[in-house]
């Protein structure tokens, strides 16, 4: 089973952390259910970008981005060559080293 890394998030995970995953998950599912409370505004239908992650490592072992996870990643604060939006990244039998931004674009976030 493969493994996600998180990278240390000040709110998120202050000193990282390492979770199972199945392949064919997502990575928002996955790391929500290890206790990952990361944004999904729109409950993960692709329609917001607060789930923004940079896949620092395994880009090339998850499926493609379709053009509608690539539009509104246009629209993602800190945007990177290897960002996806983890309501849409589906995990493949790679393990994957991940950082969530700092900031996010939500205009209705509690907790800001």
């Amino acid at each position: 089973m493969p493994q996600i890394i998180f990278l240390p998030h000040e709110e998120l995970c202050p000193d990282g952390k390492v979770i199972e995953a199945e392949s064919g998950m997502t990575v928002c599912d996955a790391a929500l259910k290890n206790g990952i409370e990361i944004e999904h505004a729109c409950e993960k239908s692709c329609a917001c970008t607060t789930c923004h992650i940079i896949v620092r490592e395994g880009f090339g072992s998850m499926e493609e981005s379709d053009e509608l996870e690539d539009d509104m990643l246009d629209k993602a604060w800190g945007l990177e060559p290897e960002s996806r939006l983890s309501c849409q990244s589906v995990v493949g039998d790679e393990d994957l080293v991940v950082e969530v931004p700092r900031y996010t674009i939500n205009q209705v976030s509690e907790r800001h």
